[in-house]
């Protein structure tokens, strides 16, 4: 693993030259932060030695390195889940190739069901904390020190000076129906039933998806900074709940897109 890391990121040293210290995930619907980006260069995942393929739709499977708000950032994209047949050393590997360039701050977004009974479609929610339902954890194995330790602490996993420097944000531009909250990182690629919504919501969750937490547990490994926006695309609340496709969720999300762009390129000014 530590030789195809080596190799994935001296490829992209010798394409992209990098300079960035900030990473950013692109999740479901969300691919359209990118258009913000004064690309400078773009690769597709398939020329990217040892890199997976994103198989989701709403996922282009590319990483653009340019400038954000006149931020030097390099952003994926499309990710790549669990529910793909991946395991999660294949899942979460885009990310150690980050922190070998020289990324040291991630940021990540996803579109989320969500069980709290305050919230709408169309909500944005600031993880604060999360919950991993996962079955394989991507650590999982043999610990190689040059990546991070054995034990990782995980009492801060999402950066409370990024969340503050959000909340800041939103303060400042008025931004509507922002909370935060805790996020349940589940399997996939069903959605959910009503029981597992009240089960979720019953062991402190707020909204429920498939990414997110695997990137999240390997970044703080590795030392990075991290912080990550839900975007609420369903509602999984007792009386509430609703059938629910993929094209809604992408739908929903798109909608809300904006909003989430604007704390990411005022965010990226700040850190």
């Amino acid at each position: 693993m530590l030789k195809k890391i080596e190799e994935a990121a001296d490829f992209l040293k010798s394409v992209f030259g990098v300079k960035a210290a900030i990473g950013i995930v692109l999740g479901t619907g969300l691919g359209n932060l990118a258009k913000e980006i004064e690309a400078e260069k773009e690769i597709p995942y398939s020329e990217i030695p040892n890199f997976p393929i994103s198989t989701v739709e709403g996922h282009s499977g590319k990483l653009i390195y340019g400038k954000l708000n006149g931020v030097q950032v390099l952003a994926m994209q499309g990710r790549f889940h669990f529910y793909e047949g991946y395991d999660m050393k294949t899942v979460t590997f885009a990310i150690r190739v980050m922190h070998k360039i020289g990324i040291t701050h991630l940021l990540l977004s996803n579109a989320a069901g969500g069980m709290n009974p305050a919230f709408k479609i169309g909500e944005l929610m600031i993880i604060n904390d999360h919950i991993n339902l996962f079955p394989e954890h991507p650590l999982r194995g043999k610990n190689y020190e040059e990546l991070g330790p054995r034990f990782p602490d995980m009492s801060e996993a999402y950066d409370a000076d990024l969340r503050k420097l959000a909340f800041d944000i939103v303060a400042e531009h008025q931004i509507p129906h922002v909370s935060e909250g805790v996020y349940v990182g589940t399997q996939g690629p069903t959605f959910e039933t009503p029981a597992e919504y009240r089960f979720f919501r019953v062991i402190g969750g707020d909204a429920v998806g498939m990414s997110t937490v695997p990137e999240v547990i390997v970044a703080r490994h590795a030392g990075m900074k991290c912080f990550a926006i839900s975007i609420i695309t369903d509602l999984g609340v007792e009386g509430q709940v609703e059938k629910v496709s993929h094209e809604e969720v992408q739908r929903a999300a798109a909608k809300s897109e904006p909003m989430m762009t604007l704390i990411f390129k005022e965010l990226v000014k700040r850190i």
